[in-house]
């Protein structure tokens, strides 16, 4: 999976994405077979690397973009792109700056961009491209149709890998109410979520590149992720080993952190769960606390669910209670009890008939 570009540089591509008078200036200065280099931000950073050129302090519009870039030097706009600050500028970032960039205006919008704090786009008159460059980072703006092509690619991959969790997620939840559960059972669940995560934090790329143009992907994207984020914290919390330096938060984000090999390896998920090395057997039983299953409960506040748990401890506890000590749980009453008891009973039932149907 390609590496996925940085906040700073999401938001600039959010700002310069299809349907922006910002891309459309760009778009029109690529459409003219003319080049550009901008900077937007306008603070005394950039006023210090600044050399000629006029003040021009003027509207931003794309038409005026357009027309300035004929000239030679570089455009400075507003921070927020609202105004056009200085035109026909030169540049004199520090030469020092590495660049791994050949051509001169390119060189000059890396050095600019690791110099200050500011987004420089600069765009191609012979290449017909538009690069965007934040800090160390460096971003190629594709046409929307290449965009779209691939999005539609990885949402066809995604739904298979959907459609592999909800298998496997229902065979944890079979195991899970026979109290069957191995370790290695719950690994393969978790890799399989981070996995479909991943994918789709690819595509969230693409939406945000696409601007306009994303909607239709956007809309599929949310409900082939329906449920996702929400399972992945609750099936964590269901098996996870808690201590005073360790909370789920640890745990979401030390498996964030596991890079594509690592995310193979069952024993390295399983570390999130912040297991001691000692007892890491990727065999060992493993019970759960019932967060999951007890959040499918419809109208089930999450109150109730810490209670119930921390007044019986494991999901199969919970199933063998009867109502009346369901209802000894502070909170839950009589209405409650009735609906959990009945909610757990029937996803017992559709979770061990999908398991051997």
């Amino acid at each position: 999976m390609s590496k996925r570009p940085g906040p700073k540089v999401l938001d600039v591509l959010r700002r310069v994405a299809p349907g922006t008078v910002l891309r459309e200036g760009l778009d029109r200065v690529l459409q003219g077979n003319k080049g550009a280099l901008i900077v937007v931000a306008d603070g005394p950073d950039v006023l210090n690397i600044c050399s000629g050129g006029f003040l021009l302090d003027a509207a931003y519009s794309p038409q005026r973009l357009s027309e300035l870039a004929k000239m030679d030097g570089a455009i400075i706009l507003a921070a927020d792109a609202s105004r056009i600050a200085r035109a026909n500028v030169h540049l004199v970032p520090d030469p020092n700056v590495p660049t791994a960039e050949t051509g001169t205006r390119h060189r000059t919008a890396e050095r600019v961009a690791r110099s200050i704090d500011a987004p420089v786009v600069s765009v191609s008159e012979a290449m017909s491209t538009i690069t965007i460059y934040v800090g160390d980072e460096k971003h190629v703006l594709e046409a929307p149709t290449d965009i779209i092509f691939r999005a539609n690619q990885a949402l066809r991959t995604l739904e298979r890998y959907r459609d592999r969790l909800d298998e496997v997620r229902g065979t944890l939840s079979s195991l899970e109410v026979e109290d069957l559960v191995t370790l290695r059972d719950m690994v393969a669940v978790l890799q399989r979520t981070e996995m479909v995560r991943r994918i789709a934090a690819e595509i969230e790329v693409d939406i945000i590149e696409l601007g306009d143009e994303g909607r239709l992907v956007q809309l599929q994207l949310l409900e082939l992720m329906a449920g996702v984020e929400d399972d992945r914290r609750l099936l964590i919390k269901d098996y996870f080993h808690e201590e005073a330096s360790w909370h789920l938060e640890e745990s979401l984000a030390a498996l964030d952190s596991l890079d594509s090999a690592k995310l193979l390896d069952h024993s390295k998920v399983a570390g999130v769960l912040h297991i001691p090395d000692a007892a890491l057997d990727l065999d060992m039983s493993a019970t759960s606390r019932g967060y999951r299953m007890l959040a499918q409960i419809p109208r089930l506040p999450e109150s109730i669910i810490e209670r119930v748990i921390a007044h019986f401890g494991s999901l199969p506890d919970i199933i063998r209670a009867s109502i009346e000590d369901l209802e000894e749980v502070d909170g839950v009453g009589s209405a409650r009890a009735h609906a959990i008891k009945e909610g757990l009973a029937r996803l017992t039932e559709t979770s061990i008939l999908g398991r051997y149907t």
